[in-house]
């Protein structure tokens, strides 16, 4: 359940987590924590990118006003703790959150930090500074926030347009950090400054990302390794043989499917890994702008093609979760219930009926069997992309479409998506937060760089706000849950899957929490520790 909202006053928090568990081991510094790397980012910039691939190795970089507790494996408004804020409190009415700011950190070049920081980062959120991002995907998450005041050397206040429960969430994602007024987007980009326990050493492309221990960390004793490397290498068959043969100490975040989770617990035994659900769905993305798919029969033939039930088979033995939106129950707090679930098209087990009445639409569109249409799947390239996009050209063959891969490097793929550059995709979205605001009005509001299909529709678009402003949350679920049903029935953006995989750490690792409800979360990695 959520807390109550507003909150008078939120104190400072000693962080206790699982250190009660392991108070009888020394926590040993030093060491270099080494872990894969899945592809190349496109930049290093937390504020400009929305992949794992940057939020994973980058948030030990920065800190935030407030962040999930990184030793409770559910985020939720209860597991928010201090964090660059040392409290916080709302106004009465409910549309004022002010923050009271931990006093005396530096960034990483030695300036202090101030108020001003956090001005000026959601001034370049909300595009009120004379400095722009390349890249804003989380502009829509602050379409409410109106300003933000400093009220003095350590006190800022944020001020909205109405209540919003959710900003509260959104604030404590790792996707959230303050960044600095002295450094310029551009700098961001390449050479990151922050506060965090860790400080940007150097990113080579198709090589390396490297961070080293801020000895000035505003955490006394923090943190305790030396460096972490993370290596970028693009085969996950080679990525896997060098954890196995220990020459890193961690995979990259949810890499493991499942049937390679058996074949790591049996070369490595002595390692843990958990499989956990990724809050991130495999979707259909169609351009409904463009030729012929601006038909909507031909669109609703492709949602109903899909055999949900063979991608969760295939891709992970039945363990991944079929879902709406959001991340389905029981990690999920707002996801739709399976008795919803079941009754939206394409969703039933009746394939062979969803697949006839599709091929009635395609000759409805005027193709057929003599007919056919052949499309590009672009799709990003890495494994989790590319595999249930080969089963999505397969699936397309039954209505007359006829499917070509199309393989987009990472560097490219979120600005080819972004301005609309594809027909049919085959897309991975994730939610950095299991908040309806993070994720309707970043993926669904009609003026979202990040909502790649172009749906627009006002009418839930207003209702997206009601929801948003709901303080009731049972009302509020319920709500969200009507939004949600909606986004399926209109195809906004098709759901295939909501992923579950695994992540795998060397016994040698100490103090790993895995956050079950976001991959995006977890990795401040200022108390993990190399017991070696």
């Amino acid at each position: 359940m959520r807390g109550s909202y507003p909150r008078a006053v939120a104190l400072a928090a000693i962080v206790i987590g699982s250190f009660a568990a392991s108070s009888a081991i020394a926590q040993k510094s030093g060491g270099t924590l080494k872990i894969s790397h899945r592809d190349t980012p496109p930049s290093v910039s937390m504020h400009e990118e929305a992949t794992v691939s940057v939020a994973a190795p980058m948030m030990a970089v920065f800190n935030n006003l407030v962040v999930y507790d990184q030793h409770k494996p559910i985020n939720s408004t209860e597991t928010i703790v201090p964090e660059l804020a040392e409290s916080w409190s709302w106004s009465q009415d409910a549309k004022v959150l002010t923050f009271q700011l931990r006093q005396g950190v530096q960034w990483h070049d030695g300036k202090p930090f101030t108020a001003e920081d956090v001005k000026c980062t959601w001034d370049l959120l909300t595009e009120k500074s004379k400095q722009k991002f390349r890249k804003n995907p989380r502009e829509t998450w602050y379409t409410n926030l109106k300003d933000v005041k400093v009220d003095g050397p350590h006190q800022v206040s944020f001020h909205l347009g109405r209540p919003q429960p959710g900003i509260l969430a959104m604030l404590a994602a790792g996707y959230s950090p303050v960044y600095p007024c002295h450094v310029s987007p551009a700098q961001m980009r390449t050479k990151p400054i922050g506060t965090g326990p860790f400080k940007f050493v150097e990113f080579k492309q198709n090589e390396f990302i490297k961070l080293a221990k801020n000895p000035n960390y505003w955490k006394q004793g923090k943190p305790y390794l030396d460096a972490i490397e993370w290596t970028i290498v693009r085969s996950r068959s080679t990525r896997i043989l060098g954890f196995v043969a220990g020459e890193f100490h961690m995979t990259f975040p949810v890499d493991i499917t499942v049937p390679l989770l058996k074949d790591i617990t049996s070369q490595r035994p002595q390692a843990t890994c958990e499989l956990q659900p990724t809050n991130v769905s495999v979707n259909l993305l169609v351009n409904r702008d463009a030729p012929p798919f601006d038909n909507a029969k031909i669109r609703r033939a492709m949602l109903l093609t899909m055999d949900r039930k063979a991608f969760i088979d295939i891709l992970s033995e039945g363990k991944n979760d079929m879902g709406g939106a959001l991340l389905p129950p029981p990690e999920g707090q707002w996801g739709l219930p399976p008795e919803r679930l079941a009754k939206l098209p394409g969703y039933g087990g009746d394939m062979a009926k969803n697949r006839n009445e599709a091929r009635k639409l395609m000759q409805e569109a005027g193709y057929g069997p003599n007919k056919r249409l052949a499309v590009k799947v672009s799709t990003r390239n890495i494994e989790v992309y590319r595999d249930p996009a080969v089963i999505l050209i397969d699936h397309l063959k039954e209505i007359y479409i006829d499917a070509e891969l199309d393989i987009i490097d990472t560097s490219q793929w979120y600005g080819r998506i972004a301005r609309k550059e594809y027909a049919v995709g085959l897309n991975l979205t994730g939610s950095s937060v299991d908040e309806p605001d993070a994720y309707f009005f970043e993926n669904y509001a009609c003026a979202s760089e990040r909502n790649y299909t172009k749906y627009c529709n006002a009418d839930l678009e207003k209702k997206m706000v009601a929801q948003s402003q709901e303080l009731d949350v049972k009302k509020r679920q319920k709500m969200v849950w009507d939004i949600d049903e909606q986004l399926q029935l209109d195809g906004a953006r098709p759901i295939i899957s909501h992923g579950r995989a695994a992540t795998c750490w060397q016994p040698e690792v100490k103090n790993v929490t895995m956050h079950r409800n976001s991959i995006y979360n977890g990795w401040r990695w200022d108390d993990i520790w190399l017991d070696k």
